[in-house]
């Protein structure tokens, strides 16, 4: 697998090495051992979690809380996504800053998410699969949503009118959220 840094500390691009023949194609999706060398992150992933969503479904931004925060290597199975970012972690100097990438079954790239950071994706493809690894299991009283269109953000999802979720859409503003993380 190729890994490519980006400027936010520990957000990682993840390039699996696919062999393919006229048969189709085979990949390792993840192999702990090669991550831990070639990341020298120490993380377990205790928790696979899926998606499917219809094409303009937006979904995020989402995090959990102390003590159950959850880093994410996500990646799409069908479909794409936009999937998008933001840096919680008030020690970095991308704090507020998001980072976006196009995630497909096409091009079959990963996006490691360290703990810190609210994520969120809006599906480009009708009924997109979505899937992700978790270093923390689900627990709805950390469990946050931050406004997905949040002025004080700038992110441009690159697409009108998004379906949202109720709880998305009385989410809080960044604001609210500025001294959460370390």
């Amino acid at each position: 697998m190729k890994i490519t840094k980006t400027n936010f500390k520990d957000l990682l691009i993840i390039q699996p090495n696919v062999f393919g023949d006229d048969r189709g194609y085979f990949f390792e999706a993840f192999n702990e051992a090669q991550f831990r060398v070639q990341t020298g992150l120490n993380i377990t992933f205790v928790q696979d979690n899926e998606s499917m969503s219809s094409k303009g479904v937006l979904r995020g931004l989402h995090f959990q809380t102390p003590p159950k925060t959850q880093a994410k290597l996500v990646r799409v199975s069908k479909g794409s996504v936009l999937d998008v970012v933001v840096d919680l972690r008030v020690t970095q100097p991308t704090f507020g800053q998001h980072y976006k990438i196009l995630l497909s079954a096409e091009n079959k790239t990963q996006l490691f998410v360290p703990e810190g950071f609210a994520h969120g994706f809006v599906v480009l493809e009708e009924n997109s699969i979505f899937s992700y690894k978790c270093t923390n299991y689900y627990s709805k009283d950390h469990d946050r949503s931050m406004l997905w269109n949040d002025p004080a953000l700038g992110i441009d999802w690159e697409v009108d009118n998004p379906v949202i979720s109720q709880k998305d859409s009385e989410a809080k503003g960044f604001e609210h959220f500025k001294d959460i993380f370390f």
